[in-house]
């Protein structure tokens, strides 16, 4: 059985696994150079019209997943987490397909921003197929940016109109990097 088999993901919900989650994202990059203290990490924890999952390896809490399904923007990774000792193994990956399949049962786009300094996420989210569609920059903290990146599955309308079509065919073609 690989690794990756062992692997879980339920819903967030004891107190204490948002303890922890909270705890494992106020001690890791990319939140310390974002400055992510435990009481906003923990707060980021709370809001009911996001979901939060819980990441198990083996029976051990290894991550969590914050989604947002709501709004302008529904289909958002709002932030993956993993514990130090389970990056690397390929959990990442999982978690992120896991979430790419959730979020493309109610919407076209999956949607999540990266940091600038955060060079390791951004070479998995591009070996993962997504694309930068924006640049925030200072957006959290002065002399970093946020990249916005995108997985597709197409428009938000499936609309086939004649002009809708050279529409999208334009907007595939390479476009200079940001």
């Amino acid at each position: 059985m690989s690794q990756i088999r062992k692997t879980a993901i339920c819903p967030l919900r004891s107190k204490s696994d948002r303890a922890w989650a909270a705890r494992l994202m106020a001690s890791s990059e990319p939140w310390i150079t974002l400055r992510r203290t435990l009481a906003t990490a923990a707060k980021s924890l709370t809001n009911p019209q996001k979901e939060y999952h819980l990441i198990t390896h083996r029976g051990e809490r290894a991550g969590f997943l914050i989604l947002d399904l709501n709004g302008p923007l529904g289909g958002y990774i709002q932030t993956i987490a993993l514990a130090p000792e389970f990056r690397g193994r390929g959990l990442g990956t999982a978690a992120l397909r896991w979430a790419e399949q959730r979020i493309f049962r109610k919407h076209r786009n999956v949607l999540l921003c990266v940091s600038s300094f955060n060079r390791r996420a951004q070479r998995l989210y591009r070996r993962l197929g997504y694309e930068t569609v924006g640049r925030l920059r200072d957006y959290v903290v002065a002399g970093h940016d946020e990249i916005l990146l995108r997985k597709t599955l197409g428009p938000m309308s499936r609309s086939t109109s004649r002009r809708t079509r050279r529409t999208t065919e334009k907007a595939r073609r390479p476009k200079n990097p940001l």
